[in-house]
């Protein structure tokens, strides 16, 4: 049976539906790390705020922060796939039931005329990156971004002589400039391109990989644990009180660059990293492929697949 514009809602739907109310295990799993690993009374006790709060948003299925945030979506989509041109509002209407049912928060508002849409769609939202790729089937990645996460994002135009030092130099200066607004422990999103636009949207894009799998080249593997290293050492810690983790991790990717240009992206995300993966093939198979905290059917929580929704 082929994939149903109806089926297409349902996954969005529930992508939604996950994303702000099941944590991806990674995350969670890097959090714990984190807390037994801390020695700061004050930043324990951050910790333990936090993952009780993960635990009663997926007992509950309510919203892990009441920031529900502004949803990006980034597809790889096979030249076979059938419904191609129905994907976006099929998205679009899974956002917007998500939203009817209370488990986002309206947030996207007409910058002009100070209106909000009231179900999380308007002009370029969702924002959407595609990249086409061989064969039949749509990969899909959802994340839910929040607003205090977006504060940091920061984008310098640096001389190509000087790129790899302002480069390191504008990501420690970053998260130690904001500090606690963006609700650390972060996971930093780091990209230098040609352009500046393209080097924020695949900072934001990096933030999709899982905690601790590392970038394949291992120069820039190296720099990724370079950076962790010194934005743990700035001492911010969680929401600020201070302690060993103040930066879950950091991604770094990168594309060709022109000769006279070395843009370099920084994108934040705060603790509660939105994010999930899925994969539709053109006979109608749907799958969520990320790993998130849910419910164990006995009142407390595992790590799992969560089930589809109609």
């Amino acid at each position: 049976m082929a994939v149903s514009r109806e089926a297409l809602e349902g996954l969005f739907y529930t992508m939604a539906k996950t994303a702000v109310t099941k944590i991806p295990a990674d995350v969670y799993e890097a959090l714990k790390r984190a807390r037994e690993a801390e020695e700061n009374p004050l930043a324990r006790a951050q910790f333990d705020a936090i993952l009780r709060d993960i635990e009663i948003a997926c007992r509950t299925e309510r919203p892990i922060c009441q920031d529900t945030g502004t949803p990006y979506l980034f597809i790889e989509l096979g030249d076979e796939f059938p419904l191609r041109s129905q994907i976006l509002e099929a998205a679009a209407e899974g956002i917007r039931r998500a939203t009817r049912e209370g488990y986002l928060r309206p947030n996207a508002v007409d910058p002009v005329y100070f209106k909000n849409s009231g179900d999380n769609t308007g002009r370029y939202v969702p924002w959407v990156h595609v990249d086409l790729v061989p064969g039949d089937k749509l990969h899909v990645y959802l994340m839910m971004k929040g607003g205090g996460s977006e504060a940091p994002t920061t984008l310098v135009m640096s001389t190509p002589l000087k790129g790899w030092e302002n480069l390191k130099k504008t990501v420690i200066e970053t998260v130690a400039k904001y500090g606690p607004l963006p609700c650390p422990p972060l996971i930093v999103g780091v990209a230098v391109a040609a352009g500046g636009d393209m080097a924020v949207s695949l900072a934001k894009r990096a933030l999709l990989r899982p905690i601790g799998v590392r970038n394949e080249d291992p120069k820039l593997a190296r720099l990724e644990e370079e950076l962790l290293e010194a934005l743990n050492k700035l001492g911010v810690g969680p929401h600020g009180f201070g302690g060993k983790t103040s930066v879950l991790d950091v991604k770094f990717e990168y594309a060709h660059r022109h000769p006279a240009t070395f843009a370099i992206g920084v994108v934040t995300s705060c603790w509660a990293t939105r994010r999930v993966e899925a994969e539709v093939t053109s006979g109608g198979e749907i799958r969520i492929l990320s790993r998130h905290v849910i419910p164990d059917g006995a009142g407390g929580c595992t790590i799992g697949v969560p089930e589809l929704e109609g």
